[in-house]
C-alpha cells in the first residue's frame, strides 16, 4: 500500500508518521472492476445465453449438456469467495462487491451533484437548490440504471438482440420485461437502498463471521497504553465511513467493511500532529499489523497457518484442473447410437442396411466438417455417407447407413467401428458398434 509523508511544518521537526492510502487504491480497484464488469459480456468471457442455452467463460463456448463444467466452475468462483474471506476477511466486501461499489459511487454522485448546484447557483435559495439537487441526482441515477441493466441483462440474452429491444422499448417479451424489471431493482437500490442492504439484507457479513478466525484480516482500533488515551476525538474516522460505524466500539461490528477508510483519516489528522494513527490492518484482534518488516514472505501475504496454506493449495489445484478441463474440450463433439428400432432395413439399392444415428455438435466459432470412416474385417460393408458439414455453434442429427449386398455376408453379428476426424483440429474419436445381418430369404 502506498504511503504518503506529510509537509515538515520547520526543518527543525522531525518528520511525521506516514499516512496509508486506502481511499484512492480502492476506487482504483472499483473502477477496474467496472470496467470488468462491462467488458465481460461483450467479450464472452463470462456470459450465460439463455436462449442459445450456451455459456460462455474464458473465451471457451459452454452448452447446457456441458453441465458438469459449468457447475465446477461456479462453485470455484464461490468456494474463491469464501476462501479469501477467511484469509483477508472481508475484502470482497470492500473492494468487489457491486453493490458496495454502486452505492458507494451513487453517494459520491449525489455528494458532488449537490456541491455543483450550490456553487454555481448560490443566489437561489437553499430550498430550491436542494430540490435541484435531487431532481438531477434521480435523472442521472435513472440514466445510469438502464445502463447498468443493459449490461447486467447483456449476461444472459445477446447484447444485440438487447440493444434492439431496448430501443423499440420491448415490454412484451422475457428479455424486455427482465430489463424493464432489472431497470427498476437498480434505480431503486442506486437512490434509496444503497448501503442499507448491506447493512440489513446481505447475508455474507453473517456468513463472514463464520468463516474468520484469530488470524483473519480486520481494521482493529489501538489506543496504545490504557494510562494515556491518544485519541482526540475528532470522530474523523466516523465521518468518513459509509457504514456508519464507529470502528473504536469494536473491530468485530457486522457493518464493518474493512475498507480502511477509518485508517486513513486518522492517519490524516494524527500525522499532523506528528502521532502515529490508531487504527491499523491487523492479523486478529490482537495479531501483527498488516505489512510488518519481522515476518516471512508467506505470513506477509496471509499464509499464517497449515489451514490457510492448504486452502490456497486445494484452490490453485481447482483452478489448475479447471483449466486443463477447458483446454481439453473438443470444438466437435460427435456422437453415436445404433437405431434400434429395427435391427435392420434395405435401401434403393436393395442392400441391407444398419442405421446409426450421429448427434454432432459444433461448439466452435468456425464451420466444421466430420469425415466418417468404417473399420470392419469385413470388405462387402461400406459407408453411404462420409461426411457431414455442421456450421459453427450448430448441431447436426445424421442418419448414417452401413450397408452390404444381400447375399455378401452370412447371417450374424459383425463388430465394427465407426471412426471421425474432425476439422479443423484433426480430433479423431472411435465407436465401437455391430452390424446385424439377416437370414437370407
Amino acid at each position: 500500500m502506498a504511503t504518503v509523508t506529510s509537509p515538515v511544518n520547520s526543518p527543525g521537526n522531525a518528520a511525521p508518521p506516514p499516512v496509508r492510502r486506502y481511499h484512492q487504491f480502492r476506487k482504483t480497484i472499483h473502477l477496474i472492476c467496472v470496467l470488468i464488469f462491462i467488458a465481460l459480456p461483450f467479450s464472452n468471457l463470462m456470459r450465460f445465453d439463455i436462449p442459445r442455452q450456451r455459456f460462455y467463460v474464458f473465451g471457451q463456448e459452454l452448452w447446457i449438456n456441458e453441465f458438469a463444467i459449468l457447475f465446477f466452475t461456479l462453485m470455484f468462483l464461490l468456494f474463491g469467495i469464501a476462501a479469501a474471506s477467511m484469509l483477508y476477511g472481508r475484502v470482497y466486501c470492500s473492494y468487489a462487491c457491486p453493490q458496495m461499489i454502486f452505492s458507494e459511487a451513487s453517494l459520491a454522485m449525489e455528494d458532488r451533484i449537490r456541491r455543483w448546484v450550490n456553487k454555481h447557483f448560490i443566489q437561489l435559495s437553499a430550498r430550491v437548490r436542494t430540490f435541484a439537487s435531487r431532481v438531477l441526482f434521480y435523472a442521472s441515477g435513472l440514466i445510469a440504471s438502464v445502463f447498468l441493466a443493459f449490461v447486467f441483462i447483456s449476461y444472459f440474452v445477446e447484447p444485440r438482440d438487447l440493444l434492439q429491444r431496448l430501443m423499440t422499448f420491448d415490454l412484451i417479451t422475457a428479455g424486455g420485461i427482465a430489463g424493464a424489471a432489472t431497470t427498476l431493482i437498480t434505480y431503486l437500490d442506486f437512490a434509496f437502498v444503497r448501503t442499507r442492504f448491506c447493512k440489513m439484507i446481505c447475508p455474507y457479513g453473517y456468513l463472514q463471521g463464520m468463516l474468520s478466525d484469530k488470524q483473519t484480516l480486520l481494521v482493529v482500533y489501538r489506543d496504545g497504553e490504557a494510562k494515556q488515551k491518544a485519541c482526540i476525538e475528532c470522530t474523523k474516522c466516523v465521518r468518513v465511513c459509509h457504514m456508519g460505524i464507529d470502528i473504536r466500539k469494536s473491530p468485530f461490528q457486522i457493518e464493518c467493511i474493512h475498507c480502511g477508510e477509518c485508517v486513513e483519516a486518522c492517519d490524516d489528522v494524527l500525522a499532523k500532529l506528528k502521532k502515529p494513527g490508531l487504527i491499523h490492518y491487523t492479523w486478529g484482534e490482537q495479531g501483527k499489523m498488516l505489512g510488518s518488516k519481522d515476518e516471512s514472505w508467506w505470513m506477509r501475504i496471509g499464509l499464517r497457518d497449515p489451514k490457510r496454506a492448504v486452502v490456497s493449495f486445494i484452490m490453485l489445484f481447482y483452478f489448475t484442473g479447471l483449466m486443463i478441463a477447458l483446454s481439453m474440450r473438443h470444438p466437435v463433439q460427435v456422437r453415436v447410437q445404433p437405431d434400434r428400432t429395427s435391427l435392420y432395413t434395405s435401401n434403393a439399392q436393395g442392400e441391407v442396411t444398419n442405421i446409426f444415428r450421429f448427434n454432432i455438435d459444433n461448439r466452435g466459432s468456425v464451420d466444421a466438417t466430420v469425415a466418417i470412416q468404417l473399420e470392419s474385417t469385413e470388405k462387402a460393408l461400406h459407408l453411404t455417407t462420409s461426411r457431414v458439414a455442421v456450421k459453427a455453434g450448430g448441431s447436426v442429427q445424421e442418419m448414417i447407413e452401413v450397408a452390404t449386398a444381400p447375399d455378401a455376408l452370412q447371417p450374424g453379428v459383425y463388430p465394427i467401428a465407426l471412426q471421425t476426424v474432425s476439422e479443423p483440429g484433426g480430433i479423431k474419436s472411435s465407436f465401437p458398434m455391430t452390424f446385424v445381418m439377416v437370414k437370407k430369404k
